[in-house]
């Protein structure tokens, strides 16, 4: 069962991308400059990866799944899930995990950006750490956790030096 969430979990990552590719057209097409390109192959490949370990971890080390741990952190992968996609909605045409930006755009401020400055990012780090915890995957969940900590330091310098720009 826990594979078929992984799997469901990188199939609705491959429609992010398709949403990714036609909000970036529609930016670059729109005047849009792009920042912080260096970093987005790691960033995709850590995701990537991320799935990767989740299954390698469990089949390999044979972690159980606990019902008490594992429903409860279910709920944290959907929640994000939820969050981010409320992201999505919210930023609109605007939204896509490379850091494009059409000057002249005003900031959004609806959707979870009334009260985070960076909530997509606070629910991808949620999952992050709770995908792996589903079925008890704690090294891959502690490794990818500080893999992500460093991701996001660099994407979120790069992406302020981009407002700036913006």
């Amino acid at each position: 069962m826990y594979y078929l969430f992984i799997l469901a979990v990188g199939a609705e990552r491959l429609v992010e991308l398709a949403v990714s590719r036609r909000n970036a057209a529609w930016s670059i097409s729109n005047g849009g400059k792009e920042f912080g390109r260096a970093h987005y192959p790691v960033m995709v490949g850590m995701h990537a990866l991320l799935l990767v370990a989740c299954i390698v971890e469990v089949r390999t080390l044979n972690r159980p799944f606990v019902p008490w741990l594992g429903w409860p952190i279910v709920a944290v992968v959907v929640l994000s899930t939820v969050v981010r996609w409320w992201c999505v909605t919210a930023l609109g045409k605007h939204w896509n995990p490379r850091l494009i930006f059409v000057p002249g755009m005003p900031l959004v401020r609806r959707g979870p950006y009334r009260w985070l400055r960076h909530p997509n990012y606070t629910a991808v780090a949620a999952e992050v750490a709770a995908l792996p915890l589903v079925h008890s995957a704690w090294l891959t969940a502690i490794v990818f956790s500080f893999a992500n900590v460093l991701v996001l330091r660099v994407r979120i310098r790069a992406e302020n030096a981009a407002l700036g720009y913006a």
